[in-house]
């Protein structure tokens, strides 16, 4: 009678300013760092580090943004966004890459393709309008 099955809502985590945390974490929800963080991270939510956090990690997530400095190697499964005031020591693999002019890094990068379910939406979304664009060169010629 009084047991309920209620799934729990994945909360966003935060490390505040001022705040130094370290060991190993394992995240179901997004993440963002304004203190100290010192530890692996895996994070099948986003991952944003602000522009007073330090992170001494490697990083896997889905999406992460650096806006302040990391210092370890990063994995997205999607896109790594480095703003101008973000700086990262270390490696990074990514599918997605954008850095915003002052954004710094320091080793090396490797860029991976997008899996290929998403290639082949791509694909045919691309067949899809080639021959749309075809047949309106040929309209404009005749």
């Amino acid at each position: 009678m009084f047991k309920e099955n209620k799934r729990l809502a994945a909360a966003d985590t935060l490390i505040g300013q001022g705040t130094i945390a370290e060991g190993k974490m394992v995240s179901e929800a997004n993440l963002r760092i304004e203190g100290e963080y010192r530890g692996d991270i895996e994070c099948k939510g986003d991952v944003i580090i602000g522009e007073c956090g330090v992170a001494r990690s490697n990083i896997i997530a889905h999406d992460i943004t650096l806006a302040g400095r990391l210092f370890g190697d990063i994995e997205t499964k999607g896109r790594l966004i480095i703003t101008s005031s973000g700086q990262i020591t270390g490696n990074v693999k990514a599918h997605s890459l954008i850095i915003q002019d002052g954004g710094l890094i320091n080793g090396s990068c490797h860029m991976e393709p997008l899996p290929a379910a998403k290639l082949k939406s791509n694909d045919e979304a691309i067949a899809k309008t080639e021959p749309q664009q075809e047949q309106k060169k040929s309209r404009q010629a005749g």
